[in-house]
């Protein structure tokens, strides 16, 4: 029993660090964005995570890990891995650090929402009205109907719904597939699609884009491979609710690097949403 609580400690320090290098990599996005294309930047983050299912199978000892024994819900889920990245990038590019995880932290939610709607799993009235008092947090942040509203806020919303998505699928994927050869198909088919849109959309390199691309590359392998060892060795239900750390280091390193810091709204409407979150992940899996 000691042993137990000793590892999923030490999985939810890797979950910890995965998370603050997933903040670093949204400080690095946020400047990049403004200088590059999005497709840009996602052909470098997928080219690294090509790198790291390499390298995960290399652990694994699967060396038959470009093997699919479902090739559609690989594609779809590539896609949706798609979508929600550009989505979430192209909110920096309009919105501060901590609005942007504010909103997406919605994510945890829309994930249970639709596996009671996609996979049927039975959802309590208690869960379905901390959902809506999740949604309600949203609204605070958004506000709209008023003058303050901003039709931009609507990107990370649109992020968190695709990231959802892909949450669902990549729980129905890893019943056929590995991690690694998940990994390997959704580089794959982010490199080959992300290298025709960044071929028509390329923008001039500066002379600090490789500092930027190097540090995407880094931070993002960083934050997915930590949170893979993490669930490795502890429950998603103990590791998910550390997800809403992203909005602390987003307060924090937005202030820090761009000089933002949010308003009441948004920090009313973001602990609306990591209350409520953290609520359902406990009692979901409870």
């Amino acid at each position: 029993m000691y042993k137990f609580k000793s590892l999923e400690t030490t999985g939810i320090l890797f979950a910890m660090v995965a998370y603050l290098s997933f903040s670093f990599l949204d400080v690095m996005q946020k400047t990049a964005v403004i200088y590059h294309s999005i497709f840009q930047l996602l052909f470098i983050k997928y080219f690294f995570t090509l790198f790291l299912s390499y390298m995960e199978s290399r652990r694994k000892k699967n060396y038959k890990f470009y093997i699919s024994n479902n090739l559609k819900l690989q594609f779809f889920r590539s896609v949706l891995s798609l979508l929600e990245s550009g989505c979430f990038v192209l909110s920096f590019r309009y919105l501060t650090l901590a609005d942007a995880h504010s909103i997406a932290s919605l994510t945890p939610i829309i994930v249970v929402a639709l596996s009671a709607i996609i996979l049927r799993e039975k959802v309590s009235l208690k869960i379905w009205i901390a959902i809506f008092i999740g949604f309600l947090g949203v609204l605070i942040i958004m506000r709209p109907g008023l003058s303050i509203f901003d039709p931009k806020s609507l990107i990370p919303l649109i992020a968190a719904f695709f990231l959802g998505m892909y949450q669902i699928v990549t729980r129905k994927a890893s019943e056929f597939d590995s991690t690694e050869t998940s990994l390997f198909y959704t580089s794959s088919i982010g490199i080959i699609l992300m290298s025709i849109f960044a071929y028509f959309y390329w923008q001039p390199l500066q002379s600090f884009s490789y500092f930027l691309f190097l540090g995407i590359g880094i931070f993002f392998s960083i934050g997915i491979y930590f949170q893979i060892i993490a669930l490795s060795m502890a429950r998603a239900s103990i590791i998910q609710p550390f997800h809403y750390t992203l909005v602390f280091w987003a307060i924090i390193l937005g202030y820090f690097f761009y000089g933002d810091f949010p308003d009441l709204y948004t920090l009313l409407g973001a602990s609306i949403i990591t209350l409520s979150g953290i609520y359902v992940l406990k009692n979901r899996y409870s």
